[in-house]
């Protein structure tokens, strides 16, 4: 059986086996950016997940543009060699591309881990300086950042480059460039976090120019036969934000700097945001962007039925589909989708005895799925 869910896709100069993608997801178990053994074990697991792409977390691209404390970053040689480990482990088990997304948090750093709450991080806690566009806080009793001049603008697309080299250095063969959720490059886009008045802020032309230099500025550093994205908000979910009409310009110039695909999500920009989420939530987003972008998209968000992934990509409304708390829950979700769908896909020899047509127990355990 042909599905497009497992249909091969390529990006930039990398080819995807199946069109479902592992999505970055903060660990909050690094020491000062440098991964540990839970990277390991967590990256590891989806070597054997039979995904056609893994994104490794959100990583800073200079220590004060982490979340937190216990974030990843690849600013320092031994965050290098810390990830290196984690991709040789990875790249033993499986033949997948993996990638990771770079990042800058900005006004929403120098917050606790989210098991100890989320917040901005006490006097007690070591707290750092956040940046942003403006001196808005992300809400009420957050850290007021300091608006960033020029000359420092120019240094984050440095920095962003620095970390890319890195990656190379490491062997990636992905590039993300973060510009949701409200991070840096977001807070750029978005009129609700950036006031400010000169060339980088006001009209969309002004909001655009910082996250687009930084494009540039990885498009250069990042090997064309590699492959490079960016993940973009198309909503705020709150009235006067950077919307799906603007997502769209925004796509198309990544597109014309010469990059390879967007993932589109959105909300985490402003705290009074009211977001409905349901399945496919963001679906719509994803396929506006690409009709009026005309470029690879990817699709996030309450994504987790193998069929509901299937209808997505078959009417044309993104080219991949991106899981995160899906994965976690289910780690063996894309062997499941493809009995579901009934294609044959590659199986770690290691756990062939657990496949659906050896093991009569898959028929007790996924009932609903094999009916």
């Amino acid at each position: 059986m042909t599905t497009k869910l497992f249909t091969p896709i390529q990006l930039g100069g990398i080819t995807l086996p199946n069109r479902i993608v592992v999505s970055p997801m903060c660990q909050y178990s690094a020491a000062d950016g440098a991964m540990s053994d839970w990277h390991t074990v967590h990256v590891g697991s989806f070597a054997c997940s039979g995904a056609g792409l893994t994104i490794m977390e959100a990583t800073g691209v200079t220590r004060e543009a982490r979340i937190t404390h216990s974030c990843t970053g690849l600013y320092s040689d031994l965050n290098e060699a810390a990830m290196k480990r984690v991709v040789e482990v990875f790249r033993g088990i499986s033949k997948s591309p993996i990638g990771v997304q770079l990042a800058h948090a900005g006004r929403k750093a120098s917050t606790q881990v989210l098991w100890l709450g989320g917040k901005p991080l006490p006097g007690a806690e070591s707290p750092w300086q956040t940046v942003g566009p403006s001196p808005v806080p992300f809400a009420e009793g957050w850290h007021v950042p300091h608006e960033l001049t020029i000359e420092e603008i120019k240094g984050l697309a440095d920095a962003f480059a620095a970390s890319a080299k890195r990656a190379l250095r490491i062997g990636l063969d992905l590039i993300e460039l973060h510009s949701a959720h409200g991070y840096l490059l977001h807070q750029f886009l978005s009129p609700l976090s950036n006031k400010r008045t000169d060339r980088y802020g006001g009209s969309l032309e002004n909001r655009l120019r910082a996250p687009l230099e930084i494009a540039r500025a990885l498009r250069e550093a990042w090997p064309k036969e590699r492959a490079l994205g960016a993940r973009i908000t198309a909503s705020e979910w709150a009235p006067g934000g950077f919307e799906v009409d603007d997502a769209a310009v925004y796509a198309r110039e990544l597109k014309a700097i010469g990059f390879d695909y967007v993932c589109v999500s959105s909300g985490a920009g402003v705290s009074h945001a009211r977001i409905k989420v349901e399945p496919g939530y963001q679906v719509g987003f994803a396929e506006q962007v690409k009709r009026k972008a005309q470029m690879n998209v990817m699709a996030v968000g309450m994504i987790v039925d193998p069929q509901q992934a299937e209808d997505i990509l078959a009417a044309g409304r993104a080219d991949m589909v991106a899981l995160a708390r899906g994965l976690l829950d289910n780690p063996r979700w894309v062997w499941h989708a493809a009995e579901r769908l009934g294609v044959k896909i590659e199986f770690p020899q290691q756990y062939r005895r657990a496949h659906h047509e050896l093991w009569p127990g898959a028929q007790l355990a996924r009932p609903k799925q094999t009916a």
